[in-house]
């Protein structure tokens, strides 16, 4: 018999809380199971204490409840690590966590008096204390990521335009690749020329590797939206796949960089894709009219 009552609103509130942290619980403990750096082994085995602490709290309310893991989630949390590393995999989870907090505040009036210090404890720790961990695993390459993303972001736009206003001009599909990638070698020495004048001022990592991410990935992007003119004498089959193309890096981009960043995918992914797909559309017809002018056939 406890001392204490549990709304029906609480017991349904923990019940989700609860599987959320022994989910959380698992994932870093499978994490650590198969890390080998010492540093980060420690750091995986603490974040899976924390998480079982709080289960422990929260099934109080819920005693009776059989509680059992996400095992997609630990699954999706190894992938992400083994894919991206340790710190987009403790970000990750720190970004599921983030709309709980925000809703925690509304629930200090359901957790009975004598467990209310415990409850703030709980709240502090989501708040604080991944992201302190998340900070202590940051690897090198990590500073690069805006830079990667620059060269990520402004081939997709121009790249994707160069190709649309390229089949308003030429008849042949792999004419419109090779100017993509002509264009594309030619922006990614520009772009990376910038990124290096830009890591000079103040950047605390390298300015070479500043400019070789942001060349690099500009380059590959152009050779990824080149791609499909080269497999195709359809030009619609061409700009259509090679949109696709452009539209699959562009979420894995925003995906990235929202755990990274704890920005708003949707938010990101949108502007991006439209932006793309706005300039695609403008530079077709730009290039339509130049071929009707100048009664280009080649």
């Amino acid at each position: 018999m406890t001392d204490y009552s549990v709304s029906e609103k609480l017991r349904e509130l923990s019940l989700i809380q609860a599987r959320s942290e022994l989910t959380e619980h698992y994932a870093y403990s499978k994490l650590a199971k198969h890390e080998k750096n010492s540093e980060l082994k420690k750091i995986f085995e603490s974040l899976s204490n924390t998480e079982y602490n709080h289960y422990l709290f929260w099934s109080k309310f819920c005693p009776d409840e059989k509680i059992n893991p996400d095992k997609f989630t630990i699954f999706k949390g190894y992938f992400l690590r083994k894919v991206f590393g340790s710190s987009f995999a403790i970000k990750y989870f720190e970004k599921k966590e983030d709309s709980a907090v925000k809703n925690y505040a509304s629930y200090l009036n359901l957790i009975p008096r004598k467990f209310q210090s415990e409850f703030n404890k709980i709240i502090e720790d989501e708040k604080s204390h991944e992201l302190d961990f998340a900070k202590q695993v940051q690897s090198e390459h990590l500073k690069y990521i805006s830079f990667i993303v620059l060269g990520l972001a402004d081939a997709l736009v121009e790249i994707a335009g160069i190709h649309a206003g390229s089949l308003g001009i030429y008849n042949s599909t792999e004419l419109t690749g090779l100017a993509g990638i002509v264009a594309g070698a030619a922006a990614s020495v520009a772009m990376a020329s910038a990124a290096f004048a830009q890591a000079k001022q103040g950047f605390e990592g390298s300015p070479i590797l500043a400019a070789a991410y942001t060349g690099i990935s500009y380059f590959i992007s152009a050779l990824i939206l080149a791609l499909p003119y080269f497999f195709t004498k359809n030009m619609d089959v061409a700009i259509s796949v090679s949109l696709i193309f452009g539209i699959l890096v562009i979420a894995f981009v925003s995906y990235y960089n929202s755990v990274m960043s704890q920005t708003n995918f949707k938010k990101d992914f949108l502007e991006l894709a439209s932006i793309m797909l706005g300039a695609t559309v403008a530079l077709y017809f730009v290039g339509s009219i130049l071929r009707s002018i100048f009664g280009l056939t080649i």
